[in-house]
């Protein structure tokens, strides 16, 4: 199972351009995505684009998640309950640098962290456009922006089938003047309840410079 789910990771790999793209949202709006990661709509005002609403309850990470695993790419860091969660380096040329899994279950994470600033908005359209060149039924089930230990994140969840496989994603995205950082946690869709709670716990680890 691990194996089939980490085939599916890559649709939220993020790769830059040195030109001016055009993409689409999972809405069917065009959107022109420019050189210093900056984007707007081709087609509508700003007025009609879509508003993301923001979670006022502050989270903190779980005092049970005592282990920090630190980039070495930008400052920042996830702690983790070292008792659930068991993790390893990304492989030489792959885009995450770790990867996690939950000891004895089917539910994976990763973090990816590169030292371009992306703006959040920006991170959610690429990583909508490179989800749909694997699993063209993605569809975003959540969003939300969220303070997570003082850091403001974009929350998604998103499900999509990789090969006739329904996966479930939930993920946090966060950029500052540092870097860039996908957080990512998966499963198969029907295990999704089952470790959910795990998940978010995970995800709720995230720290950047600021803490």
């Amino acid at each position: 199972m691990k194996q089939i789910l980490t085939l599916c990771y890559s649709i939220f790999l993020i790769t830059t351009s040195f030109g001016q793209l055009t993409a689409l949202t999972n809405n069917g709006d065009e959107v022109i995505l420019n050189t210093d990661g900056t984007w707007k709509y081709l087609n509508r005002s700003p007025q009609n684009q879509n508003r993301i609403d923001t979670n006022k309850v502050k989270i903190s990470k779980s005092a049970v998640s005592s282990f920090i695993v630190k980039s070495s790419k930008i400052n920042c860091g996830i702690y983790i309950d070292p008792k659930k969660w068991s993790f390893a380096k990304g492989d030489d040329g792959e885009a995450s640098e770790f990867e996690f899994t939950l000891k004895g279950k089917d539910a994976y994470a990763m973090i990816i962290a590169e030292k371009t600033e992306i703006p959040i908005e920006t991170l959610k359209v690429i990583a909508i456009e490179n989800a749909k060149a694997v699993a063209p039924d993605i569809t975003i089930t959540k969003e939300e922006y969220r303070k997570v230990n003082d850091n403001l994140v974009l929350l998604m969840q998103m499900n999509g089938s990789v090969k006739g496989i329904k996966l479930t994603y939930l993920a946090y995205y966060f950029s500052s003047p540092e870097g860039s950082v996908q957080l990512v946690t998966y499963s198969a869709t029907n295990l999704f309840n089952a470790y959910k709670n795990d998940m978010e716990e995970f995800l709720n680890g995230f720290v950047s410079n600021r803490n």
